[in-house]
């Protein structure tokens, strides 16, 4: 009977102490345990140490409440003008309501992963390929917007969607590439054809400015050899005039001034011409002499004159 008594009161101290950690519960940071009775929703326990009634109670879904990351498999998907890409992206979202989480969806996470993949084939099938290869942004923007306003009965925050990758087919791809090659060298030809004209404008200016500077140097040259004439039109009727009044008064030596001067100045023509090598005239010595005598004295007489006046 003693023996049967102690064997009692172990049992009774046993399953009082198995019946005390089922009923402490210790919840990690970053997470809640939803908690059922009887298969029913009771309760959330937020993070630190908590009790539930045993045997009555049990924690039923134990709820990650940190962002975390979903990877978006690649996938095919067809745009707008018939082109084949592969697409893949990567997902940011965080359960908000454990309660939702937990029962409003079977498998939270590949839920969220389906209704991404459809949403990308959805966003980029309205878009044509230059489109899509462009708009990053545009795309993150209303896959955001689609998929968190899908998400939101099932507790979620979809914080953010990237795209990742988008890959057109190798041909496409060398097409394209074929393309910016033949818009780079239609740039590098227009830039060279404005260089060009540019060099002819500057050199057609410069022409034009050398002509404006040569027709001004002939225009100032004119005009000196114009005055040069003009100064020694007047000093030769000077010399005239003087000539002529000396003949009117009856000077013979006027007379052998002028013939002389001329005489001289036929003389320095013949003797400078090119085809004139040797020049034989009967030159008379005395006649050259009076006359060269005759303007001296002339020359006397003007002086005599002015001086007198």
């Amino acid at each position: 009977m003693v023996w049967d008594g102690s064997i009692l009161v172990f049992a009774i101290l046993a399953f009082a102490i198995f019946t005390v950690i089922k009923a402490v519960t210790v919840v990690s940071q970053g997470f809640e345990y939803t908690v059922e009775r009887f298969g029913k929703y009771r309760r959330t326990l937020p993070p630190g140490l908590a009790f539930i009634v045993p045997y009555f109670d049990r924690v039923s879904n134990k709820v990650n409440m940190k962002e975390r990351v979903l990877d978006v498999p690649s996938q095919e998907v067809i745009t707008k003008d018939n082109a084949v890409v592969r697409v893949d992206g990567v997902v940011f979202y965080q359960v908000l309501d454990p309660v939702k989480s937990s029962y409003n969806v079977n498998d939270l996470q590949r839920a969220t992963l389906n209704l991404t993949m459809t949403n990308i084939r959805t966003v980029l099938g309205s878009m044509d390929l230059d489109e899509s290869l462009s708009k990053r942004d545009k795309i993150n923007a209303e896959l955001l917007q689609v998929v968190d306003e899908a998400t939101s009965p099932w507790g979620v925050k979809v914080t953010r969607i990237e795209i990742k990758d988008i890959a057109p087919p190798q041909d496409l791809v060398d097409s394209m590439a074929r393309q910016m090659k033949a818009e780079r060298d239609k740039r590098a030809e227009i830039l060279t054809a404005e260089g060009f004209k540019q060099a002819e404008i500057l050199k057609a200016e410069g022409e034009k400015q050398a002509a404006i500077l040569e027709a001004d140097g002939r225009l100032e040259s004119a005009r000196r050899d114009a005055a040069a004439r003009e100064t020694l039109a007047k000093a030769e009727a000077n010399a005239t005039t003087m000539v002529s009044e000396a003949i009117a008064q009856g000077d013979i030596q006027a007379v052998n001034y002028f013939v002389a001067t001329k005489y001289v100045e036929a003389l320095t023509t013949i003797g400078s011409a090119d085809n004139q090598k040797i020049v034989m005239l009967p030159l008379e010595a005395s006649s050259l002499i009076g006359s060269i005598t005759g303007i001296a004295d002339i020359a006397k007489a003007t002086v005599k004159q002015e001086g007198d006046r």
